[in-house]
Parts: C-alpha cells; structure tokens; sequence
C-alpha cells in the first residue's frame, strides 16, 4: 500500500500493484487497463498547450502594464489639459477651479475600450490619485474533458503564475482517477486543482466569462462543446480546442461535416488545413452570436488531430467583418486549380465604412486552365490562422527551455516551419500534384521555388505537408512555369481530352526563369533544421476510447503486441477470478459462454 496526502487533500491509500505509474512532464497519473482514456502521443498536444499558456500569461501581463500606463498618462494628461483651457478665463473663476480639482485627482473611468487587447478586471485597475490598488489575479483555466486529468495537472505544476485550474468530466470513473491523481501529486496539485463531475456544457454556461483559459480535448469532435466554451471565456482569453474527427473534416462524409461544423470540406492535398480553417469558421460562427470574434495566435495539425489556439474578445463593431474573414472555395475537378470567393466586403467613403456581399463569381462556370467543372467548399476561415510574433515568442520560450518539454523535437519542428509560413496565403499546392496532373518529371523544390521568386511572387512551405508549397501567385503564372518545365523535359504524347494535355496545348504567357534565387531555401532549410520528423514508434495515433472492450479489430490502433498482452491479462485475470462457464471452442478473444452450459 502507498499512502500520500494534499494540502486539504487529506491521506489517500493505493495499491500501486493495482496500476501502472505513468511519468509525463512533472506530472504522474495512475492507469489501469482501458479505464480512462489515455494516449501517449497526445503528449506533443499537451506540451504545445503548455508552451502557448506560458506565453498567454507573459503577453497577458504585457498587456495590462501597457493598459495601466496609458490610464496614468491620461490621468496625468487631464488636469494639464483643464488648467490650459482655463488660463484664459478670470482669475477668479480660474482659482475656483484649483479649489474644485487639485493636479493629481482626476478620477480615471473604469470602463475599458471593446477594442482594447487584453480585458483587466475593474479591481486591478482602479486608479484614483493616479496609484495602483493590487495586480491582476492569476489566470483560471478550465478543462472541459479531463479524464484522468493529466493535462490539467502538468498546467498546475508546469506553468508559472498560474491560478486556479478547474477539471471537468462526465463520467465517474475519471473523476475518481482525477482526484486520486490529483493527491497523488501531492500539495501543489491539491491546492490548485479541483475535479467536479458535471456535464462540461452545462458548466460553462453557468459560469460565463469566468475562465482566462478553456480547453477543448474531446474524443472526436468539438462542435457540440463551442457554444457554451465561447461564452465562458473572459474578454481577452484564450479557447484552445481540438478536433480529431479527420475523416470528417477532410471529405470523407462532406455531409456530416456541414451539420456538425456548418461547412462543407473538399478533398484536395490542402485538406488539413481546409480543415484547420473550417474549425476556425465553426468557433468564429458560435462567438458572433455573443457579439463576440476569435484572434487565431497559432492553428497547428500534428499526427492524427488539428488543434486552434484563438483569443475571444466582445465587440459588437468588429464581429461586423467577420464576412471579410471568410471564404467560400472552388477546387476544379480536373486539375489542382483552385480559387477563393470571399463572403464579404468594404466600401469606405469619406470617414464610414459599408459593408457590403462579395463581388462573384471568383471561378467561371469552367476551369480555364483544363476546361472541367468545379466543385464547391466552405465556408472556410480565409483569413491568417497564426500571428507571426506569438509564434516567434512561443518557439523561442520552447527553446529556452528545452529540458521541460518531453516532445521537444516535435513541437520545436512544427513551430519552426509555422514561423516561415506565408501567413496571408490560404491552402496551398503540391508539387508532386501538379506533375500527376501533366504526367512529367518533377522539379525540384528549390527549381520550383525559384522560378515563382523569378517572377515576382512569394512561396514558402507549410507544416501540414512537406510537400505543400504556398504561393500568392495566381493559377495561371504557376501552371506557366509547369509548361515551360515541360518544354525542357519532354512528355509522352497523352489523350487530348485528359486535362494534362488541355494545359500543354496552351502556350504559356510567362517564360519562367529557372535561375536558383536567393531565397529558395527557407532559413530553417539552409541551417539544415529538421522540420519534420517520423512517428517515434509504431501505432503512434488514435487509441480506443476509455471503456471498451479490446477486439481483435482494434490491432490496426494497438499493434498485435499490445493487443495480445492485453486480451493473455484478461484471461489471466479471469483465470485467477470468479467460477468461469464450461465452453465449445476458444476464439482469439477468449472463452465465450454458450447458452446450453
């Protein structure tokens, strides 16, 4: 037997024989079997969450001091400001109003612009007498599915200034297991983490705008989470949520995904990050119903899952662009070609600002690069899904402190190859799509790179493909540096209905200028940085949910190893167990009763 105890947690007996101690972090959990859900690759998840929280709280102070030092100026600004506009007045009058506002006590309002960056509750930025009355509280966060609240335990012991952090599920087993690993980890874990067995939707709305933090780590997808999540976050707060639907979100059953999401996906290479930028449309769509609208910082797809970091803020004037930020998309059918047809737009004139539908159509009724139909997608979120500077400031945290994140390798790579990411460039190409479609040799990447550089456009690569490349270069000039590639190297002589031979027949309007320019290699590729790095072992991706009883059909997520040891431990159990029934025939999965026994 092993006792521990909490602060407040009072003394807990456990049998370790009776579980399997897992280490992740500074964080250990109890497991036994399939009882709670647990996924060992979920780790590159859990580190990236816990980097992007540490630089939440970093940007979040940031934002406050630039908030109260603005408040002061103006407090200070105020009086010089009266005592000017009354030198011109009597002095008699000017002297009653010395009396009336002494310099120094001009009471600053306590309500804070819609637009500001960061919401500061009112109590830590009361500032009469131009002074400072205490600092802003730590943070809140909430999980909203904790299982056996890992997660929730490594923000507590990981992430400096962190408050309070709140643990959710809906079902009993987890609680337990949270709160046995909550004492577990001794007297920091119980004084800063609580577990309640609530429905996490319900909770949410019960306590709107409560949590700095709320994360979203469902077993598949999140859409029936986000209502309740948008409102329950503080102006200024982060949402990060996960979707592992992929199948889904990538066009498998389009028509599943329109009613859990309210967009409709393509398959094309790019279906990642269609899928990225659909769950971006999806939370946008639930917060413009509170007056409110997402700030993406940072959307990633890693393994098997995408997963958004977004701030929430509430502003009536700005939910009005979200039609700016969204986009409908047309993908030809015959070849890679695609184009993008805003929602909405502007019109300014004089000091207003209209907003009006989107000009269209963005795609003729045929593709005019190989003559076929196109099929439609979205809305998607067509504007930048990442800032640039929280990357920047995310990586070089990651970095500084290497030793404290287990994935380090992984996460470090994926934030690498973001940092050089186009961020205004939607989807992307792939390389090795557009040569199927024209059945030629493939250029090089750097070539590639190298000819839309020439001629006057931007390429970068992207995380979610190795071999997707985004450029703002429109369809046209990229399917003329394919045509003068192909004059160079030759094709063999193809039907003239496939749409390979249609974009050959046509004489390109650009000559492509193949010369290797500067900036072909990113900076990560010229230092020769790893950028995307092979699973660190087999089966590395979706487990079974918590619960179910291990199959034979679930060697394809366990491996055959992992699956027989499994099933030997249950029959051993068995064995050692209760009276078991006379059989016919063993299967693979054990005995199995019959009725006439």
């Amino acid at each position: 037997m092993h006792e521990t105890g909490g602060g407040g947690g009072g003394t807990m007996s456990v049998d370790l024989n009776d579980y399997a101690i897992i280490k992740e972090g500074e964080a250990e959990i109890l497991m036994r079997k399939n009882e709670v859900f647990y996924n060992p690759s979920q780790v590159d998840n859990r580190d990236m969450s816990i980097a992007v929280l540490r630089t939440f709280i970093f940007k979040r102070k940031q934002e406050q001091e630039a908030i109260l030092l603005k408040r002061t100026k103006a407090t200070q600004k105020a009086p010089e400001k009266d005592s000017s506009e009354a030198s011109g007045e009597v002095a008699a009058d000017n002297d009653v109003m010395n009396d009336e506002k002494p310099n120094g006590e001009c009471e600053v309002p306590e309500e804070i612009s819609q637009d500001e960056p960061c919401s500061v509750s009112k109590e830590s930025v009361k500032t009469p007498e131009g002074k400072r009355h205490g600092e802003m509280k730590p943070p809140r966060v909430l999980e909203a599915l904790a299982a056996s609240g890992l997660r929730s335990l490594r923000y507590a012991r990981e992430v400096e200034g962190i408050g309070q952090v709140v643990a959710l599920d809906n079902d009993k087993v987890s609680i337990e297991s949270c709160k046995r690993n909550i004492k577990f980890n001794g007297s920091v874990a119980c004084s800063k983490v609580e577990a309640h067995l609530t429905d996490a939707r319900v909770f949410m709305l019960t306590h709107p705008k409560e949590f700095d933090v709320v994360d979203l780590d469902p077993y598949g997808a999140p859409s029936v989470f986000l209502d309740s999540a948008v409102q329950s976050v503080v102006d200024g707060g982060m949402l990060m949520c996960t979707a592992t639907d992929m199948a889904v979100l990538c066009g498998s059953s389009g028509e599943v995904c329109y009613s859990k999401y309210g967009s409709y996906p393509l398959r094309g290479k790019y279906c990642h990050e269609m899928a990225l930028r659909i769950l971006l449309a999806c939370i946008e769509s639930h917060a413009n119903r509170y007056k409110r609208y997402i700030v993406p910082v940072l959307s990633v797809k890693m393994n098997f899952y995408v997963r958004v970091f977004v701030r929430i803020y509430t502003s009536a004037s700005a939910m009005k662009n979200t039609p700016l930020k969204l986009s409908y998309v047309y993908q030809c059918t015959g070849c890679d070609s695609f184009h993008l047809q805003p929602i909405g737009r502007t019109v300014s004139k004089n000091n207003s600002v209209r907003h009006l539908p989107g000009f269209g159509p963005a795609a003729p009724h045929e593709c005019s690069d190989c003559g076929k139909k196109f099929n439609m997608g979205g809305p998607i979120w067509s504007a930048p899904i990442h800032d640039q500077e929280w990357v920047t400031s995310i990586l070089s945290d990651v970095k500084s402190i290497k030793d404290r994140y287990p994935a380090y390798d992984r996460i470090s790579a994926v934030l690498t190859t973001i940092s050089e990411e186009l961020p205004d460039v939607p989807l992307f190409l792939s390389l090795h799509n557009l040569c199927a479609t024209l059945k030629c040799t493939s250029p090089s990447a750097v070539i590639f790179r190298s000819a839309v550089i020439n001629a006057g456009y931007r390429i970068s690569g992207t995380h979610v493909n190795p071999l997707g490349l985004k450029s703002d270069a429109p369809m046209d000039v990229i399917w003329d540096i394919m045509r003068c590639w192909v004059k160079n190297h030759p094709v063999k002589a193809q039907p003239p209905d496939l749409p390979g031979s249609v974009i050959l027949a046509k004489e390109p309007v650009l000559q492509a200028n193949f010369a290797r320019a500067v900036a072909s290699l990113s900076k990560a590729q010229a230092k020769k940085v790893t950028r995307f790095l092979p699973n660190p072992e087999r089966h590395w991706g979706p487990k079974l949910r918590a619960g179910r009883q291990i199959t034979s059909k679930h060697v394809s997520l366990l491996g055959p190893q992992a699956l027989n040891a499994t099933i030997n431990h249950e029959e051993d159990g068995e064995e050692r167990g209760a009276k078991r029934q006379k059989t016919e025939e063993p299967n693979f999965l054990g005995s199995i009763p019959t009725d006439q026994a």
